[in-house]
This record gives structure tokens, C-alpha cells and sequence, in this order.
């Protein structure tokens, strides 16, 4: 492809080390990737850092080898593999990658494009690359998961709403659904975010939340996201309605869903990164998804979640974001964006 011989920047982390360590995340120079007949080779413009990297980087892996973290980017088609039927060099993309291959906390990236999509053109690649991997999640959930459309009633509750996947999640609910969408947060910040996202109600998850749920969804809510599952279960059988749903995106440590069964109540997992893993037939929804979510943007129907970014991407800044997103308190999406 032209590229090869050379080396390119990129950000990664040898050993699990706490963010404030000097070489938690290090600047790196890496070969440039090669690329697969249904590949794409992507010149990053933009990442951002979601909670899955800070697992990754806090976990159990590292093995002294340098490893590249990152799932969201955006940025611009540079090579092609030969059987790639969509996109052609110079398309602007954005994608969320795959956890079994290197991350996009680099210059270039190799990633399959049947998880890529088409960037949204209203946005710049700073607030496209907040989206992909939590519109996949809220994306799956909504309508793979709990099967909703656009004639579906009820409560969603849609617990820690100012997140990443709760900050999109509210607002397809709204745009794709007619479902009632009752967000949890515990800050007046928060809970002037998720209003802004189009949520219908705002709960504060710090006090005394069934109260606060049968007092706008009397008989309970039917359906939950959940994305910080320990020790919820009991509350879980109590706010929803016989014949709920739940869908989590965490890893509890420990897990009884015993207390569900009494009101027949149905438990589904998300996790974005089953297609690419499996290299599932239907591989291909993810990108349908994420044209479908630009096609939104693009109309004035989404918007972006970001609510911060940093410049440029280096070790520095992916600490900063890594650190913003660890301390459970980020709102929306925080974006490392640039390469001086």
C-alpha cells in the first residue's frame, strides 16, 4: 500500500499502571498496520475514550508489550483492501473497531468496514468521533435488545443518563420510540444534560429512587438500562412492572437474578464488540447503525455528546480523558482530537 517500511505515532500502554503514573500511557512509535482484504488502513483525525479503555488500561493483561488502546475514532479512508465494496480512499468514516485488534489511539488503524460508517457530514471528525461506540450500545439495546419501534409505549428508565451510552441512548429513545424516558442523575450538571438529550423526567439515583419511580410511573417502569448492575437487582425486582426488561453493559462482580422471576422479568446483555468478535453473518448491521445515526445528525434529529476535548492525541491528553472518565463524574463524551 506504499506505507510500508515506515513508522507512525501512537499511544500505548506496556504494564496496568494508575492513570496518575508517568507511563500509564506512553508515546510510541509503531509500524504501520497491515490491512486485510476487508479492511480499510484510516488516517485517525479523532478518538475518544470510553470506559471500556480505562478497564483495559486498570486490568490484568500487560505484558510489557507495547499495546494500543482506543475504539471510537473518526478520521479519513487512506487504503482499502481488496474485496472493501463501500468506501474508497479519502471518504470521511467513524467507527468504534473491534477488541481483538489494536486500538485507534494511533496515526493509522486497520479496521473492518462492515463496522464502519459513513461520518456524519454536519460534524466535524471532533464530535463525530463521541459518537460510534455508544450508539452502537444504545442502538443494540433499544432495538435488538428490548425490540422496540416506533409505535413502543412504556417507561425507560435509563439509569447514570448523563453517560456516554446514556447521552445518545435518551435521544434515539425519543426520536425512534414513544416511550416515556425517565434519566437518573444526582447533580444539578447532570441533570440539566439529560434534559438537554430530550429525557421526560429526571430522577436523582443518590435518594430514594423507587419513591421516586412510582411517583411517575406508578406500577413501575418496563424497561431499564443499566449500566452499574452491583447490588441493583433487589431495586430492579421492585421498580418494574411485571414483565419488564433490563438490559445491562456492565460487569458486576457478582450476579442473583433471582428476584426477577417473580414478575416474570426478562435480563438481556449488550456488549457492541459480540459481531466483530464473532464475525457474526449480520456483522454488517453495525454499519447500517451508524449510517442510520449520521443520516440523524445530518438532519438536526441527533446531536453529538461531546462535552469535552483535548488537543493534541498524546500520552498527556488520553491521561487527562482516561482520568476525567475514571472518576465516574464526566458528563457525555470526552474527545482527545488532532495530531500536532
Amino acid at each position: 500500500m506504499g506505507h510500508s517500511g515506515e513508522n507512525i505515532r501512537a499511544v500505548a500502554h506496556r504494564h496496568n499502571l494508575p492513570v496518575e503514573h508517568p507511563d500509564s500511557l506512553i508515546d510510541v512509535e509503531l509500524p504501520v498496520p497491515g490491512i486485510g482484504p476487508r479492511d480499510l488502513l484510516v488516517k485517525v483525525e479523532a478518538v475518544s475514550v470510553n470506559p471500556v479503555d480505562v478497564k483495559l488500561r486498570q486490568g490484568d493483561g500487560a505484558d510489557g508489550l507495547a499495546h494500543v488502546l482506543g475504539f471510537d475514532a473518526a478520521g479519513t479512508v487512506l487504503a482499502a483492501g481488496d474485496e472493501v465494496t463501500r468506501f474508497h480512499p479519502g471518504d470521511e468514516v467513524y467507527y468504534a473497531g473491534s477488541i481483538d485488534r489494536p486500538g485507534t489511539n494511533s496515526r493509522l488503524h486497520a479496521v473492518d468496514e462492515r463496522i464502519v460508517g459513513g461520518k456524519p457530514r454536519s460534524l466535524g471528525f471532533t464530535e463525530a468521533a463521541a459518537l460510534p461506540l455508544t450508539a452502537i450500545t444504545a442502538w443494540e439495546t433499544l432495538f435488538e435488545r428490548f425490540r422496540l419501534g416506533p409505535d413502543s409505549t412504556g417507561a425507560l428508565l435509563v439509569l447514570g443518563g448523563a453517560g456516554g451510552v446514556g447521552s445518545i441512548l435518551i435521544q434515539l429513545a425519543k426520536e425512534l420510540t414513544s416511550m416515556t424516558v425517565i434519566a437518573s442523575a444526582s447533580r444539578p450538571e447532570s441533570a440539566d444534560w439529560v434534559k438537554e438529550m430530550g429525557a421526560d423526567h429526571v430522577v436523582d439515583h443518590s435518594g430514594d429512587l423507587a419513591g421516586q419511580i412510582e411517583a411517575l410511573s406508578p406500577g413501575g417502569v418496563t424497561h431499564v438500562l443499566s449500566p452499574h448492575t452491583e447490588g441493583m437487582v433487589p431495586l430492579f425486582a421492585e421498580i418494574l412492572a411485571p414483565g419488564g426488561e433490563i438490559v445491562a453493559i456492565d460487569e458486576p462482580e457478582s450476579l442473583d437474578i433471582l428476584p426477577l422471576k417473580e414478575k416474570s422479568i426478562t435480563w438481556h446483555w449488550e456488549l457492541m464488540f459480540t459481531r466483530p468478535s464473532f464475525q457474526t453473518g449480520d456483522m454488517i448491521e453495525q454499519q447500517r447503525l451508524l449510517d442510520r445515526v449520521a443520516e440523524m445528525v445530518d438532519a438536526g434529529r441527533l446531536r453529538s455528546t461531546m462535552r469535552e476535548s483535548f488537543r493534541p492525541i498524546d500520552a498527556e491528553n488520553l491521561k487527562r480523558a482516561h482520568a476525567l472518565v475514571e472518576s465516574g463524574r464526566s458528563i457525555g463524551k470526552v474527545v482527545v482530537t488532532g495530531w500536532d
